[in-house]
C-alpha cells in the first residue's frame, strides 16, 4: 500500500467458505474495472501468485463469456463469467480446460465513492466446491491474498494503469 492509500479491511467470513477483502482505491471505477475485465491484465495484479498469462482480446462483456488463463502450474483454466454489470461487478467460476466449473467463484464489486475514488470488494466463494481434493487449496486462499490483489490493482489504477507491477508489489513505469 502506498502512502496515499486509504486503510484497508480484510475480513475472512469464518467457516462459511467465503473470503472477502475490501478497500478504497483512489481511482475511478471505470479504470479499475478495465484492469479486471481484461484477462491479459490479471497476472499484473494477481495477489495469489497463481496466474501466468492470458491472451489479449478476451475482454469480458457479458455473463456467459469464457476466458482462458494459463496458471503458474502450466494448466489452462477456463473462466466462466457468472455475474457482469459493466463498471460495477464481475465474477467468474474457473474450470479445467473443457470441463464444467468446479464450484468456486471469484468476484469483484466496485462502488464509486466520488469522482476519483472507488470501494473495491473482492471475494472468493467456495461454498459450491464438492471435490475434497480441492479443499486444501481453497482453504489456502485468505483475505490477505485477496487484499494483495486489491493493493496491486490499486497501484496500477492509481498510476493510470501504465507500467508493470513486480511480484513484490513495486511498480516499474514503462517508457
Amino acid at each position: 500500500m502506498n502512502e496515499n492509500s486509504t486503510p484497508a479491511t480484510a475480513v475472512p467470513s469464518g467457516e462459511s467458505r467465503i473470503v472477502t477483502a475490501s478497500r478504497e482505491v483512489r481511482a475511478p471505477a471505470v479504470r479499475i474495472f478495465e484492469l479486471i475485465a481484461e484477462p491479459s491484465e490479471q497476472p499484473r495484479w494477481d495477489g495469489n501468485g497463481n496466474l501466468q498469462e492470458a491472451a489479449e482480446g478476451q475482454r469480458v462483456h457479458a455473463v456467459g463469456d469464457v476466458f482462458a488463463m494459463l496458471n503458474t502450474s502450466g494448466k489452462v483454466r477456463e473462466n466462466h463469467v457468472v455475474a457482469f454489470d459493466e463498471g460495477r461487478e464481475i465474477a467468474w467460476k474457473p474450470a479445467s480446460e473443457g470441463e464444467q466449473p468446479a464450484g468456486h467463484r471469484w468476484g469483484w464489486r466496485l462502488t464509486p465513492q466520488g469522482e476519483n475514488s472507488t470501494l473495491v470488494e473482492h471475494s472468493y466463494d467456495w461454498t459450491e466446491l464438492t471435490d475434497e481434493r480441492r479443499f486444501e487449496r481453497a482453504r489456502s486462499t485468505t483475505a490477505e491474498n485477496l487484499l494483495a490483489s486489491i493493493d496491486r490493482l490499486a497501484e496500477l489504477a492509481e498510476s493510470g494503469g501504465a507500467g508493470h507491477v513486480d511480484p513484490d508489489g513495486g511498480t516499474d513505469t514503462v517508457a
